[in-house]
């Protein structure tokens, strides 16, 4: 998965991290992580096809000697070959570049930080509603949303939370996640993240004697 691998361990020390920091608090804490939150399909292709454009461009520069080429390979040489040589080979490199386009690095070039982070919030924000994160008792869960591809961490706290605590002070846990995804200690500074949480929601919302685990410990690793 990217640059993060989850192994048993790692799993257990993220699931015991919630654990420890929900037992100080009536709040819940949720996590997930996923390789990209889009395919990013679609601007791949306008990418590869762009490309296959300006390649056709420039080998038209190039049709005399592309013919002459031609002429010496068929002894039967007739315009439709070199029609077929332009499409050909522009077909091919439409294709090349389109999976090329598939490439993490290429992916973050091509595809426009704003549009990433739109993909990642709107993904974060689904994941927010389809996991139960946002039907806690008193509304006072928090999904800590991790997008590989993109590097980006959605913090998402429910209204419950809202009402007491900005939004600006999850900041730091955003960025220190950040910090772990590109200095690969991902699993090191999430433990630390959920743990800070802990101690916030703590002040705000002390544990309750009745009190239950609302949401599953375990970070979920989502496909798409």
């Amino acid at each position: 998965m990217a640059q993060v691998k989850l192994n048993k361990e790692s799993l257990k020390k993220i699931s015991e991290a919630v654990r420890k920091a929900e037992s100080k608090t009536s709040g819940e804490i949720a996590t997930a992580v996923i390789k990209e939150s889009y395919d990013y399909a679609i601007y791949e292709l306008i990418f590869a096809v762009i490309t296959g454009f300006i390649y056709l461009l420039i080998i038209m520069m190039f049709y005399n000697p592309i013919t002459a080429w031609l002429q010496s390979i068929f002894w039967d040489y007739s315009p439709f070959y070199l029609l077929m040589f332009f499409g050909f080979s522009t077909f091919i490199v439409i294709t090349i570049f389109y999976f090329l386009g598939n490439l993490p690095f290429l992916d973050r070039i091509i595809v426009s930080k704003k549009i990433r982070n739109k993909k990642v919030k709107e993904r974060a924000i689904r994941h927010f509603m389809e996991s139960g994160v946002a039907n806690t008792r008193d509304r006072t869960g928090i999904l800590i949303f991790v997008s590989l591809l993109e590097k980006r961490v959605e913090l998402i706290a429910d209204s419950g939370i809202n009402r007491k605590i900005d939004q600006i002070q999850w900041q730091h846990i955003v960025d220190n996640i950040i910090i772990g995804i590109n200095e690969k200690k991902f699993v090191e500074n999430l433990v630390d993240s959920i743990t800070e949480c802990g101690e916030i929601l703590k002040k705000h919302f002390p544990i309750k004697e009745d009190d239950t685990n609302e949401l599953k410990n375990d970070i979920e690793i989502l496909e798409s």
